[in-house]
């Protein structure tokens, strides 16, 4: 019994291949990457929504109130 697991080419056939293990992996950080910006997208256009009646930070970034709205109400996906 123990010659089956010793055996390396034997042990190998019970191995994931190593495409197989990395696409897990890779959805799930990927998955998470696209959360991460999706959740910072939707606060910065909640900032940009607090700040459209405030002219003087507006003009700091070079925004007029209806572009700061305008940006502020796409949806957080796009």
């Amino acid at each position: 019994m123990s010659t089956l697991f010793t055996n390396g080419h034997l042990a190998a056939r019970f191995r994931r291949s190593p495409a197989a293990a990395g696409y897990q992996f890779n959805s799930w950080s990927g998955l998470l990457a696209t959360w991460r910006i999706w959740e910072q997208r939707a606060r910065q256009r909640a900032g940009l929504r607090d700040i459209a009646d405030d002219p003087h930070l507006l003009s700091d970034l070079g925004l007029t109130r209806d572009e700061a709205l305008a940006q502020a109400n796409e949806p957080f996906w796009r």
